[in-house]
């Protein structure tokens, strides 16, 4: 057996709390005239919107409930931190958030940390297909979803984002982002053409655009996991994705009309998935393409004057299988309680024996929960034993958040 593990003591980082830095509160009935304090929340549209003195190294915790407004459902994020002092935006300690509707980062939003949020639409999917095309006129659901049109050196850490009409979208204008640790899946709409609406749709040029550590799904044939596409006077450059998780359905892109450059993936695990690097442009500059998994898949690299292809290994569909289960365990950089499972059971047993690594001690209590339903009832509970912890399975792939405690 295989195991990858990434030290999660390596990468805790400091408490968000520094010198002189304070907490503020938001309610579901906070008004923007309160204190800001946890007995006076504030309301959440002016919080978050650069309305209310929030400095640099301040937190911003939101109370536990749902977040909705009506026409308008997406909440405008204008906040300013600095490198060594982010804003923070998470939940109140003990209290699950979600935003019905979703965020839009705007200028001059810097060094912003969004953690920790469930995002999603509430309006239930009218009767399908809908007309063809991006934007039909006969799709009045709420777009919802997360969109990143100029934030600066922001991060978007363990959001869990789903029935909204796209996931994320993340632009030209959104400077080195990191997109890490979130959880995207059942997004999108069906049309008389086809799917519509991506887990991540993406363009770029300035700076590097990092996701990481993340697990994507999608509903319909026709909407993309990864889409990192665009015309040919779109951007397309400098895009890293690491240890990510692309299942069930919703293949990978990053190409388009313009030549791309600064294209880097690793460590990723694919199923029923295809990886496509470049699209129609004539060439493209380098891409290093390396130790990904891709299961009942394939990849294909496309005019590349300078392409790394190492250590991949394609199974493709009616492939011979290898023979030893391959396991990874992926633990969370900014929750040192939670950490991403993959499981290739080749033989298709009904459970394996993963080694814990660093991330579980023996006799400690664990919980896997199926990335779809991360607020449900776990799949497995038990305690680590002999350094090893226990696996249900189904079928040939599975993919867990693996959650300390009971």
């Amino acid at each position: 057996m295989i195991i990858r593990l990434i030290s999660s003591f390596l990468f805790i980082l400091p408490a968000a709390g520094v010198c002189g830095a304070k907490e503020w509160y938001v309610g579901q009935d906070g008004t923007a005239d309160n204190a800001g304090t946890q007995e006076q929340p504030w309301d959440i549209a002016s919080a978050l919107d650069g309305k209310q003195e929030v400095s640099a190294g301040d937190t911003i915790l939101l109370l536990g409930g749902t977040y909705r407004r009506r026409p308008k459902e997406l909440f405008e994020v204008r906040l300013t931190g600095t490198g060594d002092k982010p804003i923070e935006v998470r939940p109140a300690p003990g209290g699950r958030v979600r935003i019905d509707g979703g965020l839009s980062i705007q200028s001059p939003s810097a060094y912003v940390r969004i953690r920790d949020l469930e995002i999603f639409v509430s309006e239930p999917q009218p009767p399908e297909p809908f007309s063809a095309g991006s934007h039909p006129e006969d799709l009045q659901r709420p777009w919802g979803g997360v969109h990143m049109y100029g934030g600066k050196n922001c991060k978007y850490i363990n959001l869990v984002i789903h029935n909204c009409n796209q996931g994320i979208s993340c632009w030209k204008g959104e400077i080195d982002p990191e997109i890490y640790g979130c959880i995207i899946y059942d997004n999108g709409w069906l049309g008389t053409d086809r799917g519509h609406g991506h887990c991540v749709y993406t363009q770029n040029d300035e700076g590097i655009k990092r996701i990481s550590n993340c697990i994507m799904s999608c509903k319909y044939d026709g909407t993309y996991t990864m889409h990192a596409y665009g015309s040919s006077r779109a951007y397309v450059n400098n895009f890293i994705v690491e240890d990510c998780v692309f299942y069930d359905k919703g293949p990978f892109l990053i190409g388009g009309g313009r030549p791309s450059e600064g294209i880097g993936v690793f460590g990723n695990y694919l199923y029923n998935v295809d990886m496509s690097i470049g699209y129609s442009a004539g060439y493209n500059a380098d891409c290093e393409i390396r130790d990904n998994i891709i299961a009942n898949g394939t990849l294909n690299i496309v005019r590349y004057r300078k392409a790394v292809e190492q250590n991949n290994l394609i199974v493709k569909r009616g492939q011979q299988r290898p023979e030893k289960a391959k396991t990874v365990l992926l633990p969370n950089r900014f929750d040192v309680n939670r950490a991403h499972l993959v499981i290739y059971n080749w033989a298709k047993t009904e459970s394996i024996e993963v080694p814990a690594g660093a991330f579980l001690s023996n006799g400690e209590a664990f919980r896997l929960m199926d990335p779809k339903r991360l607020f449900e009832k776990p799949v497995f509970e038990g305690e680590c034993r002999e350094h090893r912890i226990s696996a249900p399975l189904e079928d040939e792939f599975a993919v867990f958040v693996v959650l300390k405690g009971f």
